[in-house]
């Protein structure tokens, strides 16, 4: 941090760290793999250009630049939302290809699973959803999830909990006629 704050250059190692969680997270809510690589930039642009004012918070505490970080992208979601709605756009369908089994009637139902669980969490109040990623895709604590979302410990783990109770629920529920 302080040798990032002398010297922008020096930048460059906090942003390999960091660029992949930012990007994962703002992918996540965007859903858009092109507007989450133009927010992700854009969040470490400010973070660059704010960096003199960032202060530690607590000692020896080295997730409090990765919270700051998911705080600007949060705030940066918001205001590209915000933009959406104002000027919306024809959204581009993102598939998402992971190593898959040989099988073509295996892997069609487990991208049937998979898209049910996703529908099931991008079905989620914002704040649950957002919760859930950051605890389980970036492997946030719940204090560190409570500074991102300007929420205590104890209300990071109920919105966790009734997260995960809404998406079982969902996902138990009987699926409807195949087309």
């Amino acid at each position: 941090m302080e040798a990032a704050r002398r010297d922008p250059h020096a930048f460059e190692a906090l942003y390999r760290k960091y660029v992949a969680q930012v990007y994962s997270f703002a992918l996540y809510e965007l859903r858009n793999p092109h507007a989450a690589e133009d927010l992700t930039a854009q969040v470490f642009l400010r973070a660059l250009a704010g960096l003199s004012e960032f202060r530690e918070q607590g000692a020896g505490d080295e997730s409090s630049f990765r919270v700051w970080l998911f705080q600007i992208c949060r705030n940066s979601i918001s205001n590209e939302r915000r933009r959406q709605r104002r000027h919306p756009e024809a959204p581009l369908d993102t598939v998402l290809d992971h190593a898959a089994p040989d099988d073509v009637a295996e892997r069609a139902a487990d991208r049937q699973e998979l898209a049910r669980a996703l529908a099931a969490i991008y079905a989620l109040p914002a704040d649950r959803r957002r919760a859930l990623v950051l605890r389980f895709v970036h492997e946030m604590s719940a204090r560190e999830i409570g500074q991102v979302l300007g929420k205590s410990e104890s209300a990071v783990r109920v919105t966790i909990h009734r997260a995960l109770r809404q998406v079982t629920e969902q996902l138990r529920q009987p699926r409807g006629p195949a087309h």
